[in-house]
């Protein structure tokens, strides 16, 4: 880095507004440049620390509130909050407030009007509604033991953590369980990537640990882990790669697929497998959605997972079109012990290479990832024009651009938020297309 660049990084003081769309809040410099910054509220006075100092703006993180908001409260998890919920400084019904009013901002942003008020959809519950948490590790030179870890915001830096209060407790006391072991054998920090852990309604979890040498006695470690080994994996994952990719499997327990149920359909999923974070809240969506579904139409179920939209709601005919191979090995073990062969039909491809299942006949439900709906997906529902498009987003900006794009033949007949991510800046939002009526 340059000396320049370090006589930029040096903490500046500024005064917030508003959040913006990412969940971060802005502030002006005195040179006219935008700040935006991590931990703090609007109407904040603030000392922050740059972490990017880009031509156009500045990104960092507060490290000192001189003129607190009335809606800041103290985070749950002061040392990590800004690594997994930077929210948690919020009151949750502030929190509840700037979300419908960044799904509100989002659709203006394009000139759309949303036809009714904003809700968002909240079950109450702040913290421990996680059943997916993955944990990289921290080894401390001092001590010569291990910690769990997560990523500073904004950097590669770590910071050493013992839980997130977003877990459920159950992958609390099984991390610790872990790690205690880890420390026991007294494995090294080099040798690790990450763990990974879920858990299910009933409280059951399945792990998985990725090292990043093969060379690990794993046959040890599973002897030390005893029954925690039964529902747990050790893969070896390529070091080149910064994500946990599965390179090799050196162990795998007898018990490494969770089930949960969900508007009472029962699902399996594999550890590294999608399936939703936060089932009460997600349950409320698919009820919102299925009322929206004619029971004697076909439903297409676009970027399906492994089935919990279509196989929930989707009705006595629905093809599920998914990309990714463990989800639709997922997907088709759940249709066939659902009995839903032949009448729920799983496609493995991406939906912009499955248009002709988009027809005029269907209806039509996305749950695309961030980026939004392919160019190619609009034009095809846009050529065969269904009459109902059924868009569950988790990212309101792109739902918006989408929507803009099909205005010429589409209105919207229902919209609704969801908080289906507590102390965090995550929105979903569901929006009903309708065919516009042909005037005469």
């Amino acid at each position: 880095m340059s000396k320049k660049n370090k006589k930029n990084l040096t903490p500046v003081e500024l005064t917030l507004s508003h959040i913006i769309g990412g969940g971060q809040t802005i502030g002006t410099l005195e040179s006219g440049k935008k700040c935006f910054v991590w931990g703090g509220l609007p109407n904040e006075k603030v000392i922050a620390q740059p972490t990017k100092n880009k031509s156009s703006l500045v990104e960092g993180f507060v490290t000192e509130v001189i003129t607190a908001s009335d809606e800041r409260i103290e985070p749950r998890d002061p040392e990590s909050y800004l690594s997994t919920s930077p929210w948690q400084i919020m009151k949750f019904e502030s929190e509840q407030h700037y979300k419908s009013a960044l799904i509100e901002e989002a659709f203006e942003l394009h000139d759309i009007v949303l036809p009714h008020p904003i809700e968002t959809y909240t079950d109450g519950v702040e913290y421990g509604y996680r059943n997916k948490v993955e944990y990289s590790f921290w080894f401390d030179t001092e001590t010569e033991k291990l910690s769990l870890a997560f990523f500073r915001r904004g950097t590669h830096g770590k910071i050493a953590v013992k839980h997130t209060s977003l877990a459920s407790p159950a992958i609390t006391e099984l991390s610790q369980q872990i790690l205690a072991v880890l420390n026991e054998l007294e494995v090294g920090g080099r040798v690790l990537k990450t763990l990974l852990i879920r858990s299910n309604r009933a409280g059951e979890t399945a792990w998985q640990l990725y090292v990043k040498e093969d060379s690990l006695d794993v046959e040890l470690l599973v002897s030390k882990l005893g029954d925690l080994a039964q529902n747990g994996e050790i893969i070896y994952s390529n070091p080149k790669s910064p994500a946990s990719v599965i390179t090799k499997r050196l162990y795998a327990g007898e018990h490494i697929v969770l089930e949960d149920t969900i508007l009472n359909v029962p699902f399996r999923y594999a550890t590294e497998g999608f399936f939703q974070i936060n089932l009460p809240v997600y349950e409320q969506a698919l009820k919102d959605m299925q009322q929206w579904i004619t029971p004697d139409k076909p439903v297409v179920d676009l970027y399906s997972g492994v089935g919990t939209i279509g196989l929930t709601i989707g009705g006595d005919s629905v093809t599920l079109v998914e990309l990714n191979e463990n989800a639709v090995r997922e997907m088709e073990r759940n249709i066939v012990q659902l009995q839903r062969v032949p009448n729920a039909r799983p496609v493995q491809a991406a939906s912009e290479d499955a248009l002709d299942y988009i027809t005029g006949d269907a209806t039509i439900i996305v749950d695309p990832p961030r980026a939004g709906l392919h160019v190619d997906v609009i034009d095809a529902l846009l050529e065969a024009a269904p009459e109902r498009i059924i868009y569950l987003s988790c990212n309101p900006a792109t739902q918006a651009r989408d929507v803009t794009r099909l205005a010429d033949k589409y209105g919207i007949r229902a919209h609704s938020g969801y908080n289906f991510f507590p102390r965090t800046p995550h929105i979903e939002h569901l929006v009903v297309l309708d065919k516009k009526t042909q005037k005469a």
